[in-house]
């Protein structure tokens, strides 16, 4: 990891700390809930996996578990790698087995989960090359990544509704709710430079992955991308 992706990953991980007491509700809130429905197609579209037995499963950047929650399972695992964000997920699932690491540099054998899910975490990612580089590593032959995040709306009218509404209203109910101005004028930023969902396919399958597919959701405001090994 370069000198600049530490400090990057040190920033980040220090300011989803100071808001991960509201981040639950701050994300319902600032979504109009959407990002329950979201969650919940992203389950739906791997269900088939989940549904195995023996399916090894790992919710990366869980933060503090919605979408670990989502997908149940005795063998779902989570991870983060911002203290404060497991504690809110261990006190929402006191049961499930969660631990701390770099999504960068996973303690987990090569070719070990069927299925690893990153629900909004993904574009905070230092280098998203070596991410992509991770989870191909840990994903057996025929596993299956599914990255749901923010992406770019496909129609100008609701692109600039949509835009207006991350760059100006979003930084000032965030920062007045969690306390912390600096953490929500950088969400919106991260989703305004964030490569759309084309760019964002395209770079999945420059990784190694065999096949990759999208949907848009919502406008085209959030993309759920499945990466198959």
């Amino acid at each position: 990891m370069t000198a600049g992706e530490r400090e990057k990953s040190q920033w980040v991980r220090g300011m989803f700390g100071r808001i991960a007491g509201r981040y639950d509700l701050l994300n319902h809130l600032l979504s109009f809930n959407l990002d329950k429905r979201w969650r919940a197609r992203t389950v739906k579209r791997v269900s088939n996996i989940l549904a195995r037995p023996d399916a090894r499963v790992l919710d990366l950047c869980c933060g503090t578990g919605d979408l670990l929650l989502a997908l149940q399972g005795p063998a779902v695992l989570g991870s983060d790698f911002c203290h404060p964000m497991l504690l809110e997920a261990r006190r929402k699932s006191p049961g499930a087995p969660l631990f701390e690491a770099d999504a960068l540099a996973l303690p987990l054998k090569s070719n070990s989960l069927d299925l690893l899910t990153c629900a909004f975490g993904f574009r905070n990612l230092a280098n998203y090359e070596k991410g992509l580089d991770e989870f191909l590593r840990v994903l057996k032959p025929g596993g299956v990544a599914a990255i749901l995040e923010f992406s770019q709306p496909t129609n100008r009218v609701f692109g600039a509704l949509y835009r207006f509404f991350s760059m100006r209203i979003l930084p000032r109910i965030g920062g007045l709710v969690s306390g912390s101005p600096d953490a929500y004028s950088y969400l919106p930023e991260s989703i305004r430079t964030f490569p759309g969902a084309d760019d964002l396919a395209a770079r999945i399958k420059s990784a190694g992955f065999k096949r990759v597919e999208f949907e848009r959701m919502t406008g085209g405001a959030v993309a759920l991308h499945l990466g198959y090994k």
